[in-house]
């Protein structure tokens, strides 16, 4: 396998190839020659959330090339063509457009604004589809009958978040939500307000959009003004870490509780193990840190790159189990003997039994339906003490 240089896969319009047969292309292949299996991956590695898509995305990349190395899945390799779309989505769009005229047969992608545009392109065309969003529409085979969601979504965390701010308060408390000025920062908002509603919590609840801003004192006064005790971040590390500095800064009374994107070791890293510490993470992929099972192959693959899952982070994982869970489809359609098609990878995915993945992704396995394409509902609750991720409670599910 040709070696990928990490400048490449930095580049904001990085193509990456992997896994390159010698038997040539085509749409998947029947199950018994060795055609390779054609992925199209849209990643941020430059964008507003680049500083988490650029590790997903190795991971992805990673786990790819540690398949191929081991005879890839029943002897196909996998193909990947991987490019920065820079979290704009008329780039995804015309990624999408490209892999599908290049004879893909599964498309990673990354956000929820350009999944979630994608979605009816993805159903018409009939390629399974799988992406970094956690967004609820992205589980209904009705609404979304080729997206495969395989963790928590944005709401459920929100639901556990909540869940535990109201036991934490033990009381009345208000909360306040800081979320990205986007389809994925407003994702949960909604469901998260209807929860309290539906469930009786003695929660208050307001949500405020991010500005692009060198810090959020402003929007810290205004959750003041709520009487806001309590700040759920639906955002990225950077931002989360620019509000565990200015609560710090102005020894503000305020716990903040961070949602899948911002709950990892670069919010620590970025704000400091001062200003990170006492803050609660609800994380549906488990750090490496606390030593689930799961971790070890992607740790010992690292090593033989010189390198380590404490090194790279949670979100190289995420992204690693993502892929792992889509191959796991493949080896199921293939298995049939029917040609591989988008069709014949949905159903696999739809039947396959539960991918366990070492208690590494919410309750430790993925599974599908022909009714759910939501993989899974538990999250983990980690509170930031000495710099570190220490668990305070797993499989937490709403």
């Amino acid at each position: 396998m040709k070696h990928i240089p990490r400048r490449a896969l930095l580049a904001a319009s990085a193509s990456v190839l992997l896994g390159l047969a010698a038997c040539g292309g085509g749409s998947g292949g029947a199950a018994s020659d060795n055609a390779p299996i054609k992925v199209g991956i849209i990643a941020d590695l430059t964008g507003a959330t680049g500083d988490v898509g650029k590790p997903y995305n190795e991971g992805m990349l990673g786990y790819i090339d540690w398949i191929n190395a081991k005879g890839g899945i029943k002897g196909h390799k996998i193909e990947a063509t991987s490019n920065d779309y820079a979290y704009q989505v008329p780039k995804a769009e015309e990624l999408y457009k490209k892999y599908v005229t290049d004879g893909d047969v599964i498309i990673m992608g990354w956000g929820t604004g350009d999944s979630e545009a994608l979605r009816t392109k993805i159903a018409s065309d009939k390629l399974p589809f799988m992406s970094a969003s956690y967004a609820e529409v992205l589980t209904s085979p009705k609404d979304s009958p080729y997206n495969f969601v395989v963790a928590p979504t944005y709401s459920d965390q929100m639901r556990v978040a909540l869940n535990w701010i109201a036991k934490d308060a033990g009381g009345k408390a208000e909360v306040a939500v800081f979320h990205s000025d986007s389809p994925f920062g407003t994702a949960p908002v909604a469901d998260g307000q209807k929860w309290i509603a539906d469930k009786g919590l003695p929660l208050g609840f307001r949500a405020y959009p991010m500005p692009k801003t060198p810090n959020f004192v402003g929007l810290l006064s205004q959750a003041q003004a709520q009487g806001a005790k309590y700040i759920v971040i639906q955002n990225v590390s950077s931002p989360a870490a620019q509000v565990a500095k200015d609560i710090k800064a102005g020894n503000l009374d305020m716990k903040i509780v961070c949602l899948n994107w911002c709950a990892d070791e670069l919010f620590v890293k970025t704000a400091g193990a001062d200003n990170a510490e006492g803050h609660v993470m609800i994380q549906p992929f488990a750090p490496s840190s606390v030593g689930k099972e799961g971790s070890k192959v992607i740790d010992d693959y690292l090593k033989t790159k010189g390198s380590s899952l404490d090194a790279k982070g949670l979100h190289y994982a995420q992204g690693w189990y993502t892929m792992d869970v889509m191959a796991k489809g493949v080896e199921k359609a293939l298995a049939s003997g029917a040609k591989l098609t988008g069709e014949s990878i949905k159903a696999a995915l739809e039947t396959m039994d539960a991918v366990d993945t070492g208690g590494v992704v919410g309750t430790g396995k993925v599974k599908f339906s022909a009714d759910s394409h939501r993989g899974s509902t538990g999250s983990g609750i980690y509170k930031i003490q000495g710099g570190k991720f220490v668990e305070i409670a797993a499989n937490q599910v709403p």
